[in-house]
């Protein structure tokens, strides 16, 4: 395939694959098959609509929701008319949606249901160039009267119409689209500061697409996998699977019901590869870690021995040395006797590959799910950089490290060790904002902001982001994210946040994971009425005393968290406190909980 656009690319893959689904969602309790000459045509309605509507060329047209069949038919509707798909996060506030509607100028807007409708009637009379609101589940909107407002239905049946009367029309509108034109403006969710745009041409997304499968085959994604779609779609990770790659390869993405459903729809659906951010492998691992600590005594037994057995062959494979015959074997019973279960009951069975990326993820995740028989793999990748900058392999991955400059780019590191990446998946820049644009593109080379370390063979090392780095006092450097991760190994420990810079020694607040505390709360016979009564009693504090020590025995003196404070509350996407990939905001949570930092240092 040699499409120059997605569009075009689009319509080859729809006429190879025809019948095959390519898309599945659930319905009235049952999963629905969508094929892709069903997908394509969809989106061919959806754009002649938009061009009913009037759209031009190089128009911006806004989509919140959770993922969906229609979420996709939109973005692709929208990329055949020739227009810029700008996906918002369905969390975000209605203050946070007019931003970005008036920031990018969309005269459109696609909202999932009446929970987003409503933010825009808050925000209506401060968006004068938003000309019409399509919605696409009309539970409560049914009398809901305006003359902007539109149902998904009858906005469809505008383009059915057209497609029946003048189909040529977007036949033009898609020739003229030109691999140099912007397709998709994502928002970073950032940890400073407002959201930026940043514009992706079709170059970007065509070049990404290409060099994903050329990697070499085990973390190529095929046409007979099945993957999982339920991170935000508005987020570059999960569009790259479940559009850029998705068209290119033509496997099936599966869309969850809701966000509150993954477990169930994951052991439903039994996807082939996995991807997913940190936060989401971690609880897997502390919900597994807990459920065997309450299991019944032989079962408890049978896993502790499978995991040493498990945990010793991984370290080995991991360190490029090949396990003796003894211990293969012990392996061996451990997958079939113990392992697969597990994995059966989790819905990962069938999963031969997965990929953590979007933020750092401790090596001690890793290392467990390979122990489980699961090829957990780190990549690198930002917005600017269509998502990939760095990719590893399952067989010959080294842990600890994001793996190789993708095929045909560039990486360097800078003086102060910021990696520097060239490809022709960097980005085009921030939507009106030059200034931010010059200081991140210099001379064709994305500065990344992230601090990094390269080995003679080229896999790169992620140290932490170049803003978030420590100096001690005592001028000792010190990497916040590895002491973090080493501490969220806990199951007990949902998120932390180290302090110390220009500090004597080095301190954390630490978010429990409520779900694990409270269940050793009720095993302890703990009384509490709220979480903050749980955080602050003695037992849960000597119990986080516990695991943080455990952290320390395996950190430098300099390293070591001397204190720590347990949050009173989790933290929140809505209070600003973390990012949509739950991202720690470092800044603001240093301004809100300044006191509690300086009780550490009192």
């Amino acid at each position: 395939m040699n499409a120059s656009t997605i569009p075009l690319l689009f319509q080859q893959t729809a006429a190879r694959l025809g019948p095959k689904v390519a898309l599945r969602h659930k319905k009235f309790g049952l999963w629905q098959d969508i094929s892709w000459a069903r997908y394509y045509q969809q989106a061919r309605i959806a754009a002649q609509a938009l061009l009913e509507l009037g759209l031009q060329k190089g128009e911006h047209v806004a989509i919140i929701g959770n993922n969906c069949p229609e979420w996709v038919i939109i973005d692709m509707g929208i990329q055949m008319a020739g227009g810029v798909s700008v996906g918002i996060y369905t969390t975000s506030s209605w203050q946070q949606l007019q931003y970005i509607v008036n920031h990018a100028e969309c005269r459109f807007l696609f909202a999932e249901d009446e929970e987003q409708v409503d933010k825009w009637l808050q925000m209506k009379a401060n968006t004068p160039q938003l000309e019409r609101v399509i919605y696409w589940e009309d539970k409560g909107l049914r009398e809901l009267q305006h003359p902007q407002l539109m149902s998904y239905h009858d906005w469809m049946d505008l383009g059915e119409a057209a497609e029946a009367s003048q189909p040529d029309r977007l036949d033009e509108r898609i020739k003229a689209i030109q691999a140099h034109d912007i397709a998709y403006l994502i928002y970073t969710s950032g940890t400073t500061g407002p959201p930026k745009g940043a514009m992706l041409s079709q170059h970007n997304l065509i070049w990404t697409g290409q060099k994903i499968t050329e990697v070499e085959p085990d973390v190529t994604v095929r046409e007979k996998d099945e993957v999982m779609s339920f991170l935000p779609l508005c987020h570059i990770f999960e569009r790259l699977f479940s559009v850029i790659v998705h068209l290119r390869m033509g496997y099936t993405v599966n869309f969850v019901e809701s966000p509150d459903t993954v477990p169930q729809n994951l052991r439903e659906i039994s996807p082939t590869v996995g991807y997913a951010v940190p936060r989401i492998w971690e609880k897997y691992h502390s919900r597994i870690i807990i459920g065997m600590d309450d299991a019944p005594l032989l079962k408890r037994l049978a896993f502790r021995l499978a995991l040493k057995a498990g945990l010793a062959h991984a370290t080995r494979v991991l360190e490029g040395q090949a396990p003796g015959p003894g211990l293969r074997l012990l392996n061996f019973i451990a997958q079939k006797a113990v392992f697969y279960y597990l994995k059966k009951r989790l819905g990962m069975e069938r999963m031969r590959m997965a990929i953590s990326g979007a933020a750092p993820i401790s090596p001690d995740v890793l290392r467990f799910f390979h122990a489980i028989g699961l090829k957990l793999v780190e990549g690198y990748g930002m917005t600017e950089s269509t998502a990939i900058i760095t990719v590893s392999r399952t067989d010959t991955y080294k842990l600890g490290t994001v793996g190789k400059i993708v095929p045909g780019g560039e990486i360097r590191l800078a003086e102060d060790g910021e990696i520097l990446v060239k490809h022709p998946g960097v980005f085009q820049g921030y939507y009106k904002d030059p200034e931010a644009t010059a200081r991140t593109l210099r001379d064709g080379w994305l500065h990344t902001g992230d601090i990094g370390t390269m080995d003679e063979e080229g896999y790169v090392r992620i140290v932490d982001r170049k803003k978030d780095l420590i100096i001690t006092a005592g001028g000792k450097n010190i990497a916040p994210q590895y002491i973090e991760n080493k501490l969220k190994f806990s199951p007990f420990i949902n998120d932390a946040i180290v302090i110390g810079d220009k500090r004597k020694f080095i301190s954390a607040m630490v978010v429990l994971d409520e779900d694990n505390i409270n269940k050793y709360a009720q095993d302890h016979k703990i009384q509490y009425a709220t979480y903050a009564d749980l955080a602050s009693h003695p037992d849960i504090q000597a119990l986080i005393q516990q695991e943080v020590s455990k952290v320390n025995k395996e950190l430098a003196r300099v390293e070591q968290v001397r204190k720590f404070t347990i949050l009173p509350k989790r933290l929140y996407e809505e209070d600003g406190e973390v990012t949509p990939t739950m991202k720690v905001k470092r800044k603001f949570i240093n301004e809100t909980d300044a006191e509690l930092i300086e009780a550490m240092y009192s």
